[in-house]
This record gives C-alpha cells, structure tokens and sequence, in this order.
C-alpha cells in the first residue's frame, strides 16, 4: 500500500510539474503548480513529516499559489475566452477531482497502515518519545527562535512591498484622508433622519 501510494503521489507530483512548464495559459500553469504542492504534501505524510505536509497545503497552496493567481490576474489575459471554454473542459476537471479524492484515501490508508511509531522511526525520532511536530516546534521556539523571527520580518517587509508595488493612482477613485477622518466629530457622522412610511432614504 505505501509503495503503490509513493509510485502514484510521485508519479503525479513530475507530470504536474511538467504541465505547469509546457502549460500555455497561465492559469493552468499555476492550477497545475497546485497539484504538485498537494501530492508533495502526500509525499511528506507517507514517510512521517505531517508538520511539513500541511506547511505544504497551507503555506503554499493557501499563500503562494493563491498570490501567483492574483499575479496573473493582473495579466491582461482575456478572461472571456477563458469563461467560454469552461464547459469544455469540466470533464477534465471531475476527473482531476475524483483523482484528488482517490489520492486523499489512499494516502490516508497509507498512513494509517505505516502507524506513527514506524513513521517516527523512519524520520529518526525515538520510539515512545514527542511527535516530530512537538520536537521541530521545540527546536523553532528554542535554538532557532533568532532564526524564526527573522524570516517574520522578511515576509512582513515582503507583503508590505507587494502592497507599495500594486498601489496605483485610479481616476474617478477618492483618496483615503485619515487625518479627516480621524478627526471627525460624532455630530457630523451621524445624521438622525425620520423617513415617511413606504419611502427610502436619501443618501
């Protein structure tokens, strides 16, 4: 069971990177990009490592495949066309559905079957002793809690970045003033107005 389900999840994780090179639409290129994060992260369950499989699937499928869709949603990509072929290939992705489906239980089977003394085991932790995610949480927040806080701070000068990058002056948009708004009185924010029955309200 464990070596049919590495054979599939690795087989799957090379033709996923394959499609996502040759892939001539964008959006397919990172829809396949997904794929390979989600079978990599079966890999890492199979040999023990459950802290760097859900890194996988929430960092970069939740993070980093999410920001390269908003990338490429950027692109000046005719997204009717895209809409108009959504029919066409449904098919090809209840079939991708129902392969993920088949993935998640066989790797959960796999799992299951291997137990969590063998897999710690094989990572080399000792047996009876802390799961390998208590012992890396252990080691991030102990030896290398320098190390952790300053990749905090890259990825928050990261986002900031990104956010100064894609800010762009649009006409007909009003500019934020908060000093404005800071110093506004509660008087001129509220307007007690009694409507007539049946009848809106004016903004």
């Amino acid at each position: 069971m464990q070596v049919f389900a590495f054979y599939l999840f690795a087989s799957i994780v090379i033709a996923s990177g394959a499609f996502c090179i040759f892939a001539r639409n964008p959006v397919h290129s990172v829809l396949w990009l997904i794929l390979a994060f989600f079978n990599a992260a079966g890999l890492m369950v199979l040999v023990g490592a459950e802290f760097i499989a859900a890194l996988l699937v929430i960092v970069y499928v939740g993070a980093v495949a999410v920001l390269f869709l908003f990338v490429v949603m950027m692109l000046d990509i005719d997204f009717a066309e895209l809409r108009a072929g959504f029919m066409k290939n449904l098919p090809l992705g209840l079939v991708l559905a129902v392969v993920l489906l088949a993935e998640i239980i066989i790797g959960i089977g796999a799992w299951s079957s291997v137990g969590t003394g063998n897999a710690d085991a094989a990572v080399g932790l000792p047996a009876g002793g802390p799961s390998n995610i208590e012992a890396l949480g252990a080691l991030l927040y102990s030896k290398y809690i320098f190390l952790f806080e300053a990749a905090g701070m890259v990825l928050l000068v990261a986002m900031v970045g990104a956010i100064v990058l894609t800010h762009r002056q649009r006409g007909g948009v009003r500019k934020q003033n908060i000093g404005a708004q800071v110093s506004r009185r509660p008087e001129e924010a509220i307007r007690n107005v009694q409507p007539e029955i049946g009848k809106g309200v004016e903004l």
